[in-house]
């Protein structure tokens, strides 16, 4: 089937922001806060290495179809670069960019040892046969080669891809190299060496830090009201847990419409009916109102866990949360930031609140490396410590400089990396 031709994102089309403007903003808010380090924050503002490649592949009906593809590696000062391949129609370079820098803040702010990378191909994969889908991506593992692997650069799932799009990379890798490379990706399946606990991972990193921030609010998460925006692997994970709580998940949002019940959602219910019908729309029981009434649902909580930019400057004014805990990349732009800011919403952001999976990939990388496998609840264990700890120590930054969460996830993050810059020096 061939594609139809593709579009610019809206935020291209609009004028606005793009991702990778929007974390610049974010560094040049942190740069006061770093001190001597800051001789070296450029760093942060020129990505290491960026590739951009032609995906050609023979379609089921005969065509040759192209497709653009990019991995793009920003910062490997403390590590192998690290980051998710997503497989979607509005797939740019700035956002390619974006996503890549915020993998490095977030690694280092969970201090594991990774640096940031981020991949992608603008394709629509819905409009690809299971035979099309693996022919894009074995092709593009193929053209990326050259610069990922276990101890390069280490891909793994994000929008659109999953364990199965994992396997056929770990496997076109591993030909090419002539080696069983498991380490090349995580989020693999468990058979090839993927980790237990890896596809709750980044909801239960959701849930974990919103806990932690609900204890220092005085927020008795009990009885709590909680909207959820996207139910996918990181969505619908954190309303269950949240759930299982005791909050009321009250409105869920997903690519096709919104449903909302004061009396609270039937999450297992509702995890079913999206298996069977593709969408949240339609559940039994709960009421159905417009995607754009979803921001003016009251609530303890709001989990952003979609796409970047969902929360603007348009839509910031009318939330009515406590909280918001960013599940999604980048779902909040700078401008919003501080209209948030301003009338006293706490933001938990992306850069800790979903570094969950990749602390969990961290964990997959490690077993693959020894082929000793944990079990899951020591894996759920490992992780809820690291992000409990990392959490405390952004909060004590936070109240140290009397500073967003955001900021001082940046301050944290940005001196770890810098600090490694500046002890490694510059070769030649």
């Amino acid at each position: 089937m061939r594609q139809a031709p593709n579009t610019l994102p809206s935020y291209l089309q609009s004028g606005q922001l793009g991702p990778w403007d929007i974390f610049l903003q974010q560094v040049d808010r942190v740069t006061p806060f770093l001190g001597g380090l800051s001789r070296w924050v450029d760093t942060l503002t020129r990505p290491k290495r960026i590739l951009i490649v032609d995906v050609p592949i023979h379609m089921d009906d005969g065509s040759i179809a192209h497709f653009e593809g990019y991995r793009v590696q920003h910062n490997t000062s403390r590590g192998p670069g690290k980051g998710g391949v997503r497989f979607h129609q509005d797939v740019t370079l700035s956002e390619v960019m974006a996503l890549s820098a915020w993998m490095s803040i977030k690694n280092a702010a969970v201090n594991v040892p990774f640096g940031g990378a981020k991949g992608g191909i603008r394709v629509d994969p819905r409009q690809l046969s299971r035979g099309e889908l693996e022919r894009v991506t074995r092709r593009y593992t193929s053209e990326i080669g050259l610069i990922i692997g276990p101890n390069k650069d280490i891909p793994a799932p994000d929008v659109n891809t999953n364990e199965q799009v994992m396997a056929w990379m770990m496997d076109t890798y591993s030909m090419n190299v002539g080696e069983n490379a498991t380490g090349v990706v995580t989020g693999k399946p468990v058979d090839l060496g993927g980790s237990l606990g890896r596809r709750d991972a980044t909801g239960r990193g959701v849930f974990t830090v919103g806990q932690e921030a609900a204890t220092r609010t005085g927020l008795e998460l009990r009885g709590a009201r909680i909207a959820v925006q996207g139910f996918g692997n990181v969505g619908s994970v954190a309303a269950r847990l949240f759930a299982e709580a005791g909050s009321r998940v009250v409105a869920v949002q997903d690519h096709a419409g919104t449903v909302y019940q004061e009396s609270g959602l039937d999450i297992p219910a509702l995890i079913e009916h999206v298996k069977r019908s593709g969408s949240v729309r339609d559940f039994p029981g709960a009421e159905a109102i417009a995607l754009d009434s979803f921001w003016d649902v009251e609530c303890e909580i709001l989990v952003p866990a979609a796409l970047e930019q969902q929360i603007t400057e348009a839509n910031a004014g009318r939330i009515r949360a406590r909280m918001v805990i960013e599940g999604a990349n980048g779902p909040t732009n700078p401008a919003a930031d501080d209209i948030l800011n301003e009338r006293g919403v706490l933001v938990l952001p992306d850069v800790i609140a979903n570094a969950g999976g990749v602390t969990v990939s961290y964990f997959e990388w490690v077993q693959d490396f020894s082929s000793f496998f944990w079990t899951e609840e020591e894996i759920n264990a490992r992780l809820v410590k690291i992000m409990r700890e990392a959490f405390a120590g952004v909060w004590q930054v936070a109240e140290q400089h009397r500073v967003s969460l955001r900021t001082a996830t940046f301050i944290v993050a940005c001196e770890r990396i810098l600090r490694a810059r500046d002890q490694r020096g510059l070769y030649p």
